[in-house]
């Protein structure tokens, strides 16, 4: 049977898990993980796909590992995307779907996190793409600035993200940054690893990564 986004984004087991899952992670005070997030991820994946001529049921494939690729967190942040991959596998399952899909879904969840994470197949570089580029004040969720970790200093600092895929050339990620929140310097303390996997995803789909932040290229 072939699971279409469409089918998983209607799901109420996965809603509630991806609910679930996010009010865990705003008790431990990370940025926002729930439905804009894993939306904007799926789409995100899709369409860079999309914009490198890969068949539509690839890019569906993507979208549904995107919208998946954080349920991990319910049961904990903690090697969430091994977790993620085995709740997926289970849920495709349960939905009959194809075996060498699943597989592709399941092994693009589990190589997402950056400890692990690898561009193992254009599904999983697409999702590493996507995710680790989604930076954007919106994630912030303390309201208290006095308070901001580097994380949400970063995050809220982002008045502009936008990325620019150009086929078979690059992959582009924009940010317009106010460095009064925070340093160009503070976003590559904690995303220089991230910007790096992205780098590999890029070349997995015969892309160049870069990273332009305030009209000044980085990498």
């Amino acid at each position: 049977m072939r699971i279409l986004y469409k089918d998983i984004t209607q799901n109420e087991k996965i809603r509630i898990y991806i609910e679930k899952a996010d009010q865990s992670l705003l008790a431990m005070g990370y940025t926002e993980h729930s439905f804009a997030h894993v939306r904007k991820v799926a789409e995100t994946a899709g369409e860079i796909l999309r914009i490198q001529g890969f068949d539509e049921r690839e890019i569906e494939l993507a979208c549904i590992a995107g919208y998946l690729h954080d349920i991990g967190n319910v049961v904990n942040r903690v090697d969430h995307a091994q977790s993620g991959a085995v709740m997926a596998f289970r849920i495709l399952d349960q939905m009959n779907g194809d075996p060498g899909e699943i597989a592709t879904i399941v092994t693009a969840i589990g190589n997402h996190d950056e400890a692990t994470a690898f561009p193992v197949n254009p599904v999983a570089a697409a999702l590493i793409l996507a995710d680790k580029t989604d930076v954007r004040c919106t994630r912030v969720r303390n309201q208290d600035g006095a308070t901001f970790d580097i994380h949400d200093r970063v995050n809220f600092s982002v008045k502009d993200s936008h990325l620019q895929v150009e086929r078979d050339q690059y992959i582009e990620l924009q940010l317009a940054i106010d460095t009064q929140v925070c340093a160009v310097m503070d976003y590559f303390e904690i995303f220089l690893g991230r910007m790096i996997l992205c780098r590999k995803a890029a070349e997995k789909l015969g892309l160049q990564f870069r990273l332009t932040i305030n009209g000044q290229r980085m990498m």
